[in-house]
């Protein structure tokens, strides 16, 4: 079975992440997630007064640290997944809140911050066997990407599934909010300058609205297969999930 690089795009709390760190452990692929990189970014500014109450960016002085920022992934042995670090401290849960969500498009659309990730993304990148999720994977980061899929689902549907999970981890969650802030990412992330949000001409779409996680889960690994050869555990995948 051949290694292939694996980018999959689509709009924000459509379960891209989720579906990516699945696929990765059932391949045996190595899962990066992109999407937390720019909140890591995010929340750094967040903390040095970078970004200013009705949201303006000081965007010299990110400018200025950006080369001290360092984020990485790291396994945490308890939960078998891995967690956001940001200069060598754990800013997992931090990043998750509404605060960060609603900052971090304006963060993502800075052209020096974009260059700086996915120059770091496609060094992660550079020997194949990679999940990677995010808004510009397969249009910037792996434009050649042997297979590229595109997720999406209504807002109301997003809005739930980023709702549900935020109460699942015990934070603060209001529905309503978290709606708008859904709508208002999606027309950041498809209107800004730099690598906006859009569908590669040869990216696989999915739905996944109505789809639950283990038919998310069959899909990815019968695209896979396509690509990549046969993964030899399909009836593990059936049963398992």
């Amino acid at each position: 079975m051949k290694k292939i690089t694996i980018a999959i795009d689509g709009f924000s709390s459509c379960g891209k992440s989720t579906m990516a760190k699945m696929l990765a452990k059932e391949v045996g692929y190595i899962y990066v997630d992109t999407g937390a990189m720019y909140r890591a970014v995010t929340l750094f500014a967040m903390q040095n007064g970078m970004i200013a109450p009705d949201g303006h960016v000081d965007r010299e002085a990110l400018k200025a640290k950006m080369d001290t920022l360092r984020v990485e992934f790291k396994l945490n042995p308890e939960t078998g997944k891995a967690e956001t670090y940001l200069n060598g401290e754990n800013v997992e849960r931090e990043i998750r809140g509404m605060e960060v969500s609603g900052h971090v498009s304006s963060i993502a659309a800075i052209d020096f911050v974009r260059t700086a990730l996915v120059t770091q993304q496609q060094r992660m990148g550079q020997d194949k066997g990679i999940v990677m999720d995010g808004r510009d994977i397969g249009t910037v980061v792996f434009p050649d990407a042997e297979l590229k899929v595109f997720v999406t689902a209504s807002a109301e549907v997003r809005a739930q599934r980023r709702f549900d999970e935020l109460v699942g981890k015990g934070m603060e969650a209001n529905y309503d909010e978290i709606l708008r802030n859904v709508q208002e990412r999606d027309y950041k992330d498809s209107h800004r300058e730099v690598s906006p949000l859009r569908k590669a001409d040869d990216a696989i779409e999915l739905d996944n609205g109505q789809l639950t996680i283990a038919q998310q889960l069959q899909w990815l690994v019968d695209r896979f297969e396509e690509k990549a050869g046969k993964v030899g555990r399909r009836e593990v995948i059936r049963s398992k999930w």
